[in-house]
């Protein structure tokens, strides 16, 4: 049992529905598809989190399913204050650095340490929401439900990430701001776990070229 410092409680079940669902994944592309059909999302250069909400009790998951509810307890307590009863978002946690581009190497440091508080979370899927399954509903209108959400509830490190028409020109704006590159999904798509050729990703150059060396970040065995 967790000591009750904190507004979160952690519980060892839930209902089933709102469990650890495995993650979309976007199939590796080239170059961004082009067309009225897409929708267009910075990638950031973060960890990928589920954030599963009942009541008021809060977990967060990993992409892979790893449970982090206790090494990120700071982060997540302010979840409670979501708007709903019961959610799960799928987002990317980052730290923002001084110009509020996504400082990978600054979060794996800050994770380690206690600045929880200058996390952030930018959310681009609802999978569930007071009891209906989400998951099933094309890709805009998650969207436009999880803005709502976000915009009903009172939580600063809470963020929607934006999306865009035009991807080659985001595209290249990630180059330019050396970001880690660009997401496209299909505007109806539904989401469905694992590989999905409805989600595509191309990644900039200029992040490749500055993230040669990654592996050593997680030398220790750090999975995400």
């Amino acid at each position: 049992m967790i000591a009750p410092r904190s507004k979160c409680r952690y519980i060892l079940s839930v209902p089933a529905t709102l469990r650890f669902i495995k993650p979309c994944r976007p199939v590796s592309a080239k170059t961004v598809p082009a067309g009225g059909a897409w929708l267009h999302e910075l990638k950031l250069d973060g960890y990928r989190l589920q954030i599963v909400k009942h009541r008021r009790d809060v977990r967060v998951f990993t992409r892979r399913g790893a449970e982090w509810t206790e090494r990120l307890a700071d982060f997540a307590d302010p979840f409670v204050a979501l708007a709903c009863r019961s959610a799960i978002l799928d987002g990317e946690l980052v730290l923002p650095d001084k110009t509020g581009a996504p400082d990978f190497r600054g979060l794996h440091r800050a994770m380690a340490s206690s600045r929880h508080h200058e996390l952030a979370f930018f959310a681009f899927d609802l999978l569930h929401r007071d009891g209906q399954n989400l998951a099933p509903l094309p890709l805009t209108e998650r969207r436009r439900r999880l803005a709502r959400l976000i915009a009903r509830s009172e939580i600063t490190c809470l963020h929607l990430v934006e999306a865009f028409d035009d991807g080659a020109k985001l595209l290249a704006t990630a180059e330019r701001m050396r970001l880690e590159g660009v997401v496209s999904k299909r505007r109806t798509a539904p989401y469905r776990s694992g590989e999905c050729r409805g989600w595509r990703k191309v990644k900039t150059t200029a992040w490749r070229e500055a993230n040669r060396d990654r592996w050593r970040l997680f030398e220790r065995g750090t999975q995400h």
